[in-house]
């Protein structure tokens, strides 16, 4: 992999981590398209490890919602009688909804790097990800906010977050379209989705990290690593902007459409290359 390569997947992954379009399907589908060989334990590992790239632009955008969650649980654990607040309460339904997706990734972690080297499957899963937009569009009635955020509405969330460790199946759609479906906003939808997404996000590169000796020949990816990580945090900050600002006003629609089609497409073009 050259820097030119992973400069090019990291800005895939910063734009595509947080808008609702699978990021693990295009950063698998832009170097099938462009014909690019990598050694496939590699290239999941520089996937996951970019990652941590668009980390960052989220610890920056929601470092006031971090700081008062944190400072809420520090407040309801070490002090005696101490009250739960609206904030606490949201850090503890972030570590129950992590929960999901750290099990079911350390379990099927063989399973979910080998469905990165399967087009048709990324294709397949991209067709799924614009259906899980379209009902969880259909399925939102209510406007609820997070002060009204239950165990029940962080699990559901929580699994739709683990569903999506598998490429194809976008994990900022999938977390905002099963917020949608239990009542949420799609501003308060997509803030849980964030704040899920950094637990979620940090544990997976660290995971990945430990593998890196593993990989041979590593010191020569370390310089895409950076350079892709560095790439995906600065396109990654600008993408949360957009999509916050996208959806006071827009639906997720427009995505479904979007992952419909080029599932469609790529489905079609599979099976004309054999």
């Amino acid at each position: 992999m050259t820097v030119l390569q992973a400069v090019i997947l990291g800005i895939v992954q910063g734009l595509t981590e947080f808008v609702p379009v699978s990021s693990s399907a295009h950063l698998a589908i832009v170097p099938w398209l462009a014909g690019w060989s990598f050694e496939p334990h590699a290239a999941f590992l520089f996937d996951v490890l970019v990652q941590l790239g668009t980390l960052v632009p989220l610890v920056v955008i929601f470092r006031a919602d971090l700081a008062r969650i944190l400072l809420g649980l520090a407040r309801a654990v070490l002090q005696r009688g101490g009250s739960w607040t609206d904030d606490a309460r949201l850090g503890l339904w972030v570590m129950v909804g992590t929960v999901p997706a750290a099990a079911i990734g350390l379990l099927a972690k063989d399973r979910v790097e080998a469905a990165f080297a399967e087009p048709r499957a990324l294709f397949g899963f991209l067709l799924i990800t614009g259906l899980i937009l379209i009902t969880g569009e259909r399925m939102a009635r209510r406007q609820r906010d997070l002060s009204q955020l239950s165990v029940v509405d962080a699990m559901m969330v929580g699994l739709a977050q683990a569903l999506a460790l598998f490429p194809g199946l976008s994990r900022s759609g999938a977390t905002i379209a099963a917020g949608r479906a239990r009542g949420f906003s799609r501003a308060e939808a997509a803030r849980f989705s964030f704040l899920l997404a950094i637990p979620a996000l940090a544990g997976a590169g660290l995971v990945a990290a430990a593998d890196l000796g593993s990989v041979e020949g590593v010191s020569d990816l370390l310089g895409p690593i950076v350079a892709g990580t560095i790439a995906s945090a600065v396109v990654g900050y600008l993408a949360i902007r957009w999509l916050l600002a996208f959806l006071a006003r827009r639906s997720l629609n427009v995505f479904a459409i979007y992952c419909l089609a080029v599932g469609i497409a790529g489905l079609v073009l599979t099976a004309v290359r054999g």
